[in-house]
């Protein structure tokens, strides 16, 4: 058997190889050309680890199409690993294969090539979203150095109107031009993407499932489900809670609990959704809308809003995991506080 530490970069990959049979240590750095040539004379069974990462899936498929075993592990927990200072291609290759060796390699799990290319459909739309939010942000920038400030209601036809009447000369009427040219391209593309997602969350039944929760759109729900992968993954509510980086930072010691913003160790594009679906759960579901209100008073929006997200995950959590629809279910961890509205 070949175990193989591989430390890969977009244009090259150093590797830390050893044959348990005979004994051979192989340590060489490959290009980007020089690497299929070189897994495919590797014979025998194969294991190959390196850090999770990303423009990865090209060599991805070769070791699948190869039969060699590809383990992907956790970034943060391998260089926890490493006690020295130093950090070279070449040590964190030989790290890599260490741990394979001693069998404390941290893998993690791998989403499926679908899965992952249903990720680009709503990591996509989210991209627009973002890009559309920052044009209105500068028609908004025009309309209020001329004196109007119409806030949503720039969005509105009357809003369009009053928008392109503005007396406007020059490069600035060139940039009003060009960012409501952007922004109908913008909106035409999210529309078809939406429609894309409603299709796509309509053929999963855990997604459907999910949408019975107030608040809870086809966009959220396929995203919470695409996200967490298997939900065996996750035997407590406080593992997802914190896999998507709405559990405080810690630093405690001596007795003493010292918590700090949240993490935001997951991802931002989950956790920005639920956050906004979380606004739209509490004015639906009535115990959530309480909550909401009670910290609202007490802190300022940004800590409220994060609380409601994080309910809201906890409760998409126990649906997926007892396989109930928000009517009659009920949080496990919390036999006293009901999920479902009173």
């Amino acid at each position: 058997m070949k175990i193989i530490g591989c430390d890969f970069h977009p244009s090259f990959q150093q590797i830390a190889m050893v044959d348990t049979e005979t004994g051979e240590e192989t340590k060489k750095k490959l290009t980007r050309e020089e690497a299929g040539g070189f897994y495919r004379e590797l014979t025998g069974p194969v294991i190959v680890g390196m850090e999770a990462c990303g423009n990865t899936l090209w060599l991805e498929r070769l070791l699948a199409e190869l039969g060699h075993e590809l383990r992907m592990g956790d970034a943060a927990r391998i260089r926890a690993m490493e006690v020295r200072k130093q950090k070279t291609d070449r040590r964190d290759a030989e790290l890599l294969l260490k741990l394979l060796l001693e069998n404390r390699f941290p893998q993690v799990w791998v989403p499926s090539p679908q899965q992952r290319d249903m990720r680009q459909l709503l990591l996509h739309r989210h991209k627009l979203v973002c890009m559309r939010r920052q044009v209105k942000n500068q028609l908004q920038h025009l309309a209020l150095n001329q004196g109007v400030q119409q806030k949503r209601k720039l969005w509105t036809e009357k809003g369009r109107t009053l928008l392109e009447q503005l007396p406007l000369t020059g490069w600035t009427a060139r940039r009003r031009e060009d960012d409501l040219r952007l922004l109908d391209e913008l909106s035409r593309s999210i529309v078809d993407l939406d429609k894309a997602v409603e299709q796509e969350a309509r053929n999963h039944t855990v997604a459907q499932l999910l949408e019975t929760h107030p608040g809870v759109g086809p966009i959220t729900a396929l995203a919470f489900v695409l996200t967490l992968g298997q939900i065996e993954r996750f035997a407590r509510s406080k593992q997802v809670v914190s896999y998507v980086g709405l559990n405080p930072a810690e630093h405690s010691s001596g007795g003493r609990q010292r918590l700090g913003s949240i993490s935001k160790q997951g991802n931002s594009m989950l956790r920005s959704l639920l956050v906004e679906a979380g606004q739209s759960a509490a004015r639906g579901d009535s115990e959530l809308g309480r909550a909401y209100q009670r910290l609202r008073h007490k802190k300022h929006s940004g800590v409220d809003k994060v609380m409601v997200a994080r309910k809201l995950a906890v409760r998409l959590y126990w649906m997926w995991k007892t396989q109930q629809p928000w009517s009659a279910t009920r949080m496990q961890g919390s036999p006293s506080h009901s999920v479902v509205a009173g």
